[in-house]
């Protein structure tokens, strides 16, 4: 279980996770529309690009045309977009009390990176931490879905969505692993089920979080 203290006092921050294709930005897309109609201040971001630097990250570790990264390297940069996107954007939402939905956080790091490319998840979580100063999701929503089900909704792939099938199932059961970790701010779904349904249940956990939240 994640110590005390990881948690904002103030606003909501909801995270979704998963792998390519499960329906991250249609359902984040879906809560920020439900929250807005109930008068919440919500933003709506992602990781990595959502800030003038991590625009530039995001065009070097997701286009094909920037061909092999070092490991290392490849998780510096999705660092680097990580601790702007926190410091400039993330933690002044929650301070003015807003409900933050992202896709894609520090999680993804740890799958893709971790597990995906084999390197030391131990060591790569202890730098991801203080990257993002250890602030944690009060919810992270996992849309769970078989890779190659995923991974065919896809006519063009990025850097990442064209690695071997074997990357993106070790990438799946991280996933799977850092939410069995901590069932208290996890939430797993299948994919596959209906939109809606989907989006039934990730309103009925997010609920019960929104008191830390102001209205707009």
């Amino acid at each position: 279980m994640s110590s005390p203290g990881l948690y904002a006092d103030t606003g909501v921050f909801v995270c979704f996770e998963g792998g390519e294709g499960g329906g991250k930005s249609t359902q984040s897309r879906l809560l920020r529309e439900r929250l807005v109609a109930g008068g919440y201040d919500v933003v709506l971001t992602f990781e990595p690009g959502d800030t003038p630097v991590g625009k530039e990250m995001r065009r070097i570790v997701l286009s094909p045309e920037t061909g092999t990264l070092a490991h290392k390297t490849e998780f510096l940069l999705y660092l680097a977009d990580k601790s702007e996107h926190i410091e400039t954007l993330v933690r002044p939402a929650l301070d003015r009390g807003a409900v933050v939905v992202t896709d894609r956080y520090v999680d993804s790091t740890l799958a893709y990176q971790g597990a995906g490319r084999d390197l030391d998840a131990g060591e790569l979580e202890e730098v991801a931490r203080w990257a993002t100063g250890d602030l944690r999701p009060h919810l992270t929503v996992v849309l769970d879905l078989e890779p190659s089900a995923g991974l065919a909704r896809f006519e063009e792939r990025d850097r990442i969505e064209g690695e071997s099938l074997e990357f993106h199932r070790r990438v799946r059961q991280s996933f799977l692993d850092l939410a069995a970790r901590d069932p208290e701010h996890y939430l797993v779904l299948d994919a596959r089920s209906s939109i809606e349904d989907i989006a039934a249940a990730i309103a009925a956990r997010v609920e019960p979080l929104l008191a830390r939240a102001v209205r707009g």
